[in-house]
């Protein structure tokens, strides 16, 4: 069984978003997305021809003296080994959490993954690629994300929240550069939501400088 990956990177950083958020973690960046949102930040990973092996990837992460390791991407789903990582990691006694654009459907993967998954709101154009089927399938293990750059888009993902009830945790985050923390932080005290507002610390710490 051919079980290489197309990787654009992996780097040992500070998890700057969810519920490890400040914990130094392995990140594992697969190449490729079928999704062009107007805010990604990581336009980098679309496109490479970097094939490891998984055996390769397990030897790098396990350089680092960490049990934290988020595979992201790009959209790691779209490569159908992806599975196979997850369930090496898992194997290892990793703490794996797997961020994902929630476009493809996440029956298969490995019940041990703390699923990481965005619903996409209107600004980034890319609504209609919401597979709203996967929210009833996420875990209290799990944390659904909402990346909000307007009031329009806070509005939209109150009503989403309505419609499709999750046990998974809720995260609200702003657009960098579109609206400020403050004023996300302001309309969920208003609304009085049980969602957890959060900021991505890495791009507090270095920017949007890569590998970090």
């Amino acid at each position: 069984m051919n079980t290489n990956l197309n990787i654009t990177e992996i780097f040992y950083s500070l998890q700057g978003e969810a519920r490890e958020v400040g914990l130094p973690s392995v990140f594992i960046r697969l190449t490729g997305c079928p999704l062009r949102c107007t805010y990604c930040d990581t336009e980098y990973a679309f496109k490479g021809n970097n094939l490891i092996s998984i055996d390769t990837i397990m030897a790098e992460v396990g350089q680092y003296n960490t049990q934290y390791v988020c595979v992201t991407g790009g959209e790691p789903l779209a490569q159908i080994n992806c599975y196979v990582l997850l369930d090496t990691l898992i194997k290892n006694n990793y703490k794996v959490s797997l961020e994902t654009s929630g476009s493809i459907d996440i029956e298969q993967i490995n019940p041990g993954v703390s699923i990481v998954m965005d619903i996409k709101t209107p600004c980034s154009n890319e609504v209609d690629k919401n597979l709203y089927s996967n929210v009833a399938k996420l875990q209290a293990k799990d944390q659904l994300k909402f990346v909000i750059g307007s009031r329009h888009d806070f509005d939209w993902s109150v009503d989403i929240l309505n419609q499709y009830p999750t046990q998974a945790g809720v995260l609200f985050s702003p657009v960098f550069d579109q609206i400020t923390p403050t004023q996300l932080a302001d309309w969920i005290l208003e609304a009085q939501l049980n969602v957890r507002m959060q900021v991505q610390m890495h791009k507090l710490l270095w920017g949007d400088e890569k590998g970090k």
